[in-house]
């Protein structure tokens, strides 16, 4: 575990702690760390959720199969991030969706225990806390708007409208192969294929493998409004 303090310093959740006061706080119970091998599941859907988890290394894929069999990937989850703490503390806490490793990822399991303590003796850890809970509130609500949208065309603009103001610029880097972003928009790859090169012969969009560069964004912001 040692050697992951400094790793663990640098998360959100315990930057309010330096890495002499984790060496001590995790030198007693109520954690574990645990390695799973690439598309091992992690937890799996209505699983109770007994604990936080701090993705130490690897990708944790956020999935659901839909009714026609497809696999869906809400979203993913690097090392730093954590998971659970809207889950934790609640009365009915099954995981909404089964978790998968997407590639041989490690992960620090805390115990309810352990975190409740945290937050009844470290205000800073308390903030961290709440606040990392507000972040998933949002980004929960913005996942199901995103897949609430009648058409592949407006799933597509919702995403190049959120992702030209997060990267601050109209070509959008595509982090994520064709397939991953097809999942995570809820279509299959095909039918996102077609729709983009429909965009692009309207010229609305420009793309290559690894971006998509938004040409006419007046008639995006027009559309998404549609």
């Amino acid at each position: 575990m040692e050697d992951l303090i400094p790793m663990l310093a640098s998360t959100s959740l315990f930057r309010c702690f330096s890495t002499e006061e984790l060496s001590i706080l995790f030198k007693k119970e109520h954690y574990r760390v645990k390695r799973y091998a690439k598309n091992t599941v992690i937890h799996f859907q209505n699983e109770k959720c007994v604990s936080l988890d701090i993705v130490l290394r690897g990708t944790v894929l956020v999935q659901q199969i839909d009714s026609n069999g497809d696999m869906l990937t809400l979203c993913s989850f690097m090392a730093g991030d954590s998971i659970g703490e809207n889950l934790l503390f609640s009365r009915n806490n099954p995981y909404p969706m089964t978790m998968t490793a997407k590639y041989d990822t490690d992960i620090l399991h805390a115990d309810r225990e352990l975190i409740l303590s945290l937050c009844q003796s470290n205000s800073g850890f308390l903030e961290n806390f709440l606040q990392s809970i507000s972040d998933k509130t949002l980004i929960l609500a913005g996942k199901i708007q995103l897949l609430s949208m009648k058409t592949i065309r407006q799933s597509m603009i919702e995403f190049l409208l959120y992702e030209c103001r997060i990267q601050k610029n109209t070509t959008i880097r595509l982090e994520v192969s064709k397939k991953e972003l097809a999942e995570k928009l809820g279509v299959q790859r095909p039918s996102l294929s077609r729709e983009l090169k429909k965009m692009r012969n309207e010229n609305l969009i420009a793309f290559d493998a690894k971006s998509i560069t938004i040409m006419d964004m007046e008639a995006l912001k027009r559309l998404h409004t549609e």
